[in-house]
């Protein structure tokens, strides 16, 4: 705290003179108290509600060194026994990045070590940056989340759910949808769509028959087309009735180019990417970073790491080293790649309420609508899911040692995240694998980042 010392004054001709410069010290003084006691920088004052990464200490901002060294005791462990390669790893609280490495090899064969800027496939967390797009446009006024997708989209008029599905030649019967689906039942995955290759055997079975994928490592093929497809082939179940996992972001990425004109790469680039200065994250990298793709893995009959090869099987083709293609398909569901710092840019301006670096890209009205529980009493376990997040509640907190209303999710190569509002954290673990039976190290990362907090 600045403290100011002054004579008694002696002329009372003076007084008020001085004691009104001295308040206006002692305000002025106060204000960049405030700021430097949050750990914001002097420069950063008109920006102390939103501030922007820097490195710092973990003591400026109540956290171990000592205790945070231990997350590297646990990612090394797991690479000696061979069931991770390498991980890139930020951990921030306040806006100061107080750990942020790359830890054991990109390339395990060759002891390349893994760089902490590499670039890794970040597959579903690509949905919460599609989500913010969605609230972008209805920010603007451009749609409604209770719209019918079909007024944007005729191929989603008259909806109908799957009734009987016959699995030996995976023919199907249909009855009509109680009613339309909305931008707000894929938001909140709650509009009957499922997932291709990953979802039900239905869902498997019916999406690959008519030429609808995933998404990702996929050859020269367009987002339109199979998303007009899906709008023909049945919902897994009444829209708004249940939780299911799908390839609603996908849709809504082709909302946002229906609705923008824009293509989403173009969408992503011009209204998130560089205003807020994510210089590392797109659907197809340039050729001049190509070289910064971290080396996917996936397992052996004895569930350790091997090297992938250059493609692999599930349901359909999916080329490993998609992100370093000239591609087409802009999958809102799962097609960025991206950098541990960049993510957390997109997480530090949720977190910020839409803001980052003196750039708004959502109001803290949507801010909250997107992390607040929009499924009700639908089952999700312990947690909720808001527009494009799950979401801590306080049965989640008994077991986890985030914050009730914590959001997050994660990515298929076995990444997660999550933004920790009222400890003002934000995280982000990345692995490149699939599949992964040592999945606990993201919860023992999640411990042992709140293990390093001592104020």
């Amino acid at each position: 705290m600045i403290k100011i010392f002054f004579p008694r004054l002696c002329f009372r001709g003076r007084a008020v003179t001085v004691i009104l410069l001295f308040t206006i010290l002692l305000f002025d003084c106060s204000h960049l108290y405030a700021q430097s006691s949050d750990g914001l920088a002097i420069s950063s004052v008109k920006n102390s509600s939103a501030p922007v990464l820097i490195e710092a200490s973990p003591a400026s901002v109540g956290m171990s060194a000592e205790r945070l060294a231990r997350i590297d005791n646990l990612i090394n462990e797991y690479i000696d026994k061979k069931w991770i390669a390498g991980a890139t790893v930020l951990v921030a609280r306040n806006g100061k990045i107080v750990y942020y490495k790359g830890l054991g090899y990109d390339d395990i064969d060759k002891k390349i070590p893994m760089k902490k800027d590499a670039i890794c496939r970040i597959a579903s967390q690509t949905k919460a940056i599609t989500s913010v797009a969605v609230m972008m446009l209805y920010e603007e006024g451009k749609l409604l989340l209770n719209d019918p997708v079909s007024k944007y989209i005729p191929e989603f008029k008259n909806p109908k759910v799957l009734d009987k599905f016959n699995p030996a030649d995976t023919t199907y019967t249909a009855v009509p949808a109680k009613r339309e689906i909305t931008i707000h039942d894929l938001l909140t995955h709650t509009s009957g769509i499922a997932y291709a290759q990953i979802g039900s055997k239905e869902s498997n079975a019916i999406y690959y028959k008519a030429g609808v994928v995933g998404g990702i490592g996929v050859g020269k093929i367009v987002l339109a087309d199979k998303m007009k497809i899906l709008g023909g082939l049945p919902l897994m179940h009444q829209p708004g009735e249940k939780f299911t996992y799908g390839l609603n972001t996908d849709l809504l990425g082709y909302l946002v180019e229906v609705v923008s004109g824009m293509s989403l790469d173009e969408f992503f680039k011009k209204r998130i990417f560089e205003p807020l200065g994510m210089k590392d994250t797109y659907f197809y990298l340039p050729k001049e970073k190509r070289n910064r793709l971290a080396t996917l893995y996936t397992e052996d009959s004895t569930k350790h790491i091997k090297k992938d090869g250059e493609t692999y099987e599930l349901n359909g083709i999916l080329y490993v080293n998609y992100p370093a293609m000239d591609g087409t398909y802009y999958s809102g569901g799962g097609g960025l790649s991206s950098t541990a710092y960049d993510y957390s840019i997109f997480m530090q301006t949720m977190l910020n309420g839409g803001e980052y670096n003196g750039k708004r890209i959502l109001s803290r009205s949507s801010v909250r609508m997107m992390t607040t529980n929009q499924i009700g009493d639908i089952d999700f376990g312990n947690n909720k899911f808001g527009l494009g997040f799950g979401i801590a509640t306080e049965k989640t907190v008994a077991d986890s040692p985030v914050s009730p209303g914590t959001f997050d999710w994660g990515g298929m190569f076995s990444s997660s995240y999550w933004v920790d509002p009222k400890e003002k954290i934000i995280a982000q673990f990345f692995l490149q694998l699939f599949p992964n039976s040592h999945g606990d190290i993201h919860q023992k990362f999640k411990a042992l980042v709140y293990q390093a907090i001592n104020n």
